[in-house]
């Protein structure tokens, strides 16, 4: 977001005028930042086979994924649900990595018979896919490294109280069951979380990964997982690409010589690529003020951002309203029937009720996890696309309460 002319802009649209013209609360999505965002990768590992396949999981509207597609990325699916939404969006199943959890066989024979790439992370699903599929279908190993990316223990993936993953001190019994099932490998994977904050903590996961990948010797891919950090905060220190990209060129390069063929390295990212393009637009309903605090209580709630009650996640706040305002010292709420608290004793350009506030960093994670709680409608969304605004979910309304609800004649 750029102040230019006192006007605060989204890739070169006006903000205010997007409230005026959509409503709010509304999200907004810069493409051209998602863009430079998924360049900066490319740009980093331009000396190795890559492939990026983006984890939409962080934002899933259509919109977006065609978008992704169109700059030449694939998709990490983490659902069947999700596979069905990148399908419909244009992936060619060979595009299209699935990743799930704790899921039914069931879904992942789904998976299956959509001719996606299937990544397996626990070894009871493992050992049931070898007894059905044996050597007809590839599958890539979902390892978990222990070790700890960085950030939040609610986002952190990779440790040894993890349910994500195949333990690496369980490759012995991995192996036997690939085995005994004549299963075919054809990638191996990690993911240690969100907010990397050390390269070199990373990097020894990589050396994990690429220990156990030794193992395997018909790989097509390696994939590294993601969690790259961005800035929240202005300031902020976040995860150094170009350094991550020179180091781990350089050893995949290594690896994939020793290992006897040039492999694919593969990452997927999510929050990287959307956070920053993100905002969300909210409107100022009241002003209250108490004994200690004063509170700016917004038309907005957990319902729509639940990121900060969540896990403690920082966004930046400012009110586009009033650009030169002197500032003040305010609680940013929402006005859900609930504990909603987007930000504690933030200093804010001087808030009256009708100003609109931005949230930087609402790209990912935020419509994604957004509900009807309260019974209260989720927001619309617009994208910025070369200088235009486009509508791309409309803001819910009665109907849509009540879509898939039954009048039952109980009553």
């Amino acid at each position: 977001m750029e102040l230019i002319n006192n006007r605060y802009q989204i890739g070169g649209i006006d903000a205010m005028s997007l409230v005026e013209k959509y409503g709010s609360p509304l999200y907004v999505y810069d493409n051209a930042k998602m863009k430079a965002q998924y360049d900066k990768i490319t740009g980093a590992f331009n000396d190795v086979n890559l492939k990026i396949n983006y984890a939409c999981k962080a934002l899933t509207n259509i919109n977006v994924l065609r978008f992704f597609k169109k700059l030449g990325s694939g998709i990490d699916a983490v659902s069947i649900q999700e596979v069905g939404l990148a399908l419909k969006a244009g992936f060619s199943p060979d595009d299209i990595i699935y990743t799930p959890n704790c899921v039914s066989m069931s879904e992942i024979e789904e998976a299956v018979n959509t001719g996606v790439h299937i990544n397996i992370d626990n070894l009871s699903i493992l050992e049931q896919f070898g007894h059905t599929y044996g050597d007809k279908v590839p599958v890539c190993i979902r390892i978990n490294p222990h070790i700890l990316g960085g950030g939040h223990d609610k986002i952190s993936t990779g440790h040894i109280d993890s349910k994500f993953g195949i333990s690496i001190y369980q490759m012995r019994h991995l192996l036997r069951v690939i085995e005994t099932n004549n299963m075919q490998i054809e990638g191996i994977h990690m993911h240690t979380g969100s907010d990397i904050l050390d390269v070199d903590v990373f990097l020894r996961g990589t050396e994990i990964l690429l220990e156990a990948a030794v193992s395997f010797r018909e790989l097509k891919y390696v994939d590294f997982g993601s969690g790259f950090k961005v800035p929240y905060k202005p300031d902020d220190i976040f995860t150094d690409i170009d350094d991550l990209g020179r180091k781990l060129t350089k050893r995949f390069k290594e690896f994939c010589k020793n290992y006897g063929k040039d492999l694919v390295l593969m990452f997927e990212p999510g929050k990287f690529l959307v956070s920053e393009a993100g905002y969300f637009l909210a409107t100022v309903n009241v002003i209250k003020q108490t004994t200690a605090t004063v509170f700016a209580g917004l038309d907005t709630g957990l319902n729509h951002l639940i990121r900060p009650m969540f896990y403690d996640s920082y966004h930046h706040i400012i009110n586009i309203s009033k650009p030169h305002a002197k500032t003040r010292i305010y609680t940013v709420v929402g006005y859900i029937c609930e504990t909603d608290t987007f930000g504690w004793n933030r200093k804010i350009n001087e808030i009256a009720e009708g100003d609109i506030l931005a949230f930087y960093n609402a790209g990912a994670y935020c419509y994604a996890m957004a509900s009807n709680y309260n019974s209260r409608f989720r927001p619309a969304e617009v994208m910025v696309h070369e200088g235009k605004d486009y509508l791309i979910r409309k803001r819910e309304n009665m109907d849509d309460l009540l879509h898939n609800q039954i009048e039952s004649e109980i009553f």
